[in-house]
């Protein structure tokens, strides 16, 4: 189709609100291009139906905010923090509903259901407890750094309409180790007191391996008073605990939490579902966004956003600096070079014709002749006569193959 890239810009800006109506004309349209060949194009409206419906998942517009049935005192900004005696320094911080990003984080759709579940539970408390039965109260989320546990944890309070009580545990483990004990139990008597979400971050920095023969006394002692604090809140309050570290914690830690949720690394389709959330306004081609997605395998989200913070970048400067795609990637992946996946990596810096002969052959990124001039800048038949170049040699290995690949 001719402008099609204006009307997927079009259709991106509209299915965010759409109405059943305007959805059905976007399938109509997309139906409509796959029947006349237009494969790629048809695959990109697929794409974008199939982020409006993930995100419409956790949409308020489905999940009404409700307001957790939770006893305790009204938190304000006014309300005192808890402080250590020694420094007077805060021990938590209070995030309120309207601090936090009302847009819901973008996950798989296993998880994305079980987050629902959680709400859809605190948003039924009164039909739950006539039957005598409650919420979830304790939440462990844990993940590679980058994977938006915590911004998920706020999102929560966020739908539950809570404030939160705010605690990054490794500070006080570093800065008050002889009075961590006692720090620990200020704080949950004051999230105790107060109708709130406690969100404990780096929550392995205190609950670590009791047996563990490198800790000392005290951190032995601060783990058992976390147990004792988590065992007398379970019924007052949510707790919600962080973790880049799970291996680390106590298996009593463990059990203290009814929901033990994993944020997986993203998949393929959910790394173009995240570059596409943190594109506009550069309106990227499809094959733009599939490429990113294709050599950020194994990245966390917030990888996938630095790197399109730098594609952005190299696509507003002016004319006579700007980079291609391929030239922002080598960028990205010299001064990332751990994020990137080795063996893509090493193909990014090859031989055009290796690198070509990858993106045509791997099924997962699906391109063709035209996606790779349309990424690499050349057009279909110079693309074509690098991938000639290889003859009858294995793109990696440079071995002689035989005349059926």
């Amino acid at each position: 189709m001719e402008h099609f890239s204006i009307v997927q810009a079009l259709c991106r800006a509209a299915i965010a609100e759409a109405s059943p109506a305007l959805k059905k004309q976007v399938e109509r349209l997309r139906d409509a291009l796959a029947k006349d060949g237009e494969t790629k194009q048809a695959a990109a409206l697929t794409s974008l139906l199939t982020a409006a419906e993930r995100t419409k998942e956790m949409a308020p517009s489905r999940l009404a905010r409700s307001r957790a049935q939770m006893p305790g005192e009204t938190l304000s900004r006014n309300t005192p923090l808890p402080v250590d005696r020694e420094t007077s320094a805060p021990l938590a911080e209070i995030l309120f509903p309207a601090d936090i990003r009302p847009d819901p984080p973008l996950f798989n759709s296993t998880v994305t259901a079980a987050i629902e579940t959680i709400i859809e539970e605190w948003a039924n408390f009164e039909a739950l407890s006539a039957i005598d039965l409650q919420p979830p109260k304790t939440c462990l989320i844990y993940g590679a750094p980058g994977t938006g546990k915590t911004r998920l944890a706020l999102w929560i309070a966020y739908k539950l309409d809570l404030p939160v009580v705010l605690v990054r545990l490794d500070g006080l483990v570093s800065s008050f180790l002889g009075t961590t004990a006692r720090n620990i139990g200020n704080l949950f008597a004051f999230a105790n007191r107060h109708r709130c979400l406690l969100l404990l971050d780096e929550f392995d920095a205190i609950a670590k391996l009791r047996d563990d023969p490198q800790e000392v006394g005290e951190i032995k002692r601060v783990v058992n008073a976390l147990l004792q604090n988590l065992d007398a809140r379970k019924d007052l309050g949510f707790t919600i605990g962080i973790t880049n570290h799970e291996r680390l914690l106590d298996p009593a830690v463990w059990r203290r939490f009814e929901v033990q949720l994993e944020i997986p690394k993203p998949d393929f389709q959910m790394r173009i579902a995240i570059a596409r959330h943190f594109m506009p306004p550069i309106n990227a081609p499809e094959s733009h966004l599939r490429l990113i997605a294709w050599f950020t395998g194994g990245c966390t989200g917030a990888e996938i956003e630095s790197l399109v913070r730098t594609y952005k970048k190299a696509t507003t400067v002016k004319d006579q600096d700007r980079r291609g795609l391929l030239d922002t990637l080598r960028q990205f992946a010299t001064l990332n070079s751990a994020r990137i996946d080795s063996t893509r990596r090493a193909l990014l810096f090859s031989d055009a014709a290796n690198l070509f002969r990858a993106m045509k052959d791997d099924p997962e990124l699906g391109f063709s002749l035209t996606d790779i001039g349309e990424v690499a800048g050349r057009d279909k038949s110079t693309v074509s006569r690098q991938l000639g170049k290889l003859g009858h040699r294995h793109p990696e290995t440079g071995g002689e193959v035989s005349a059926d690949g």
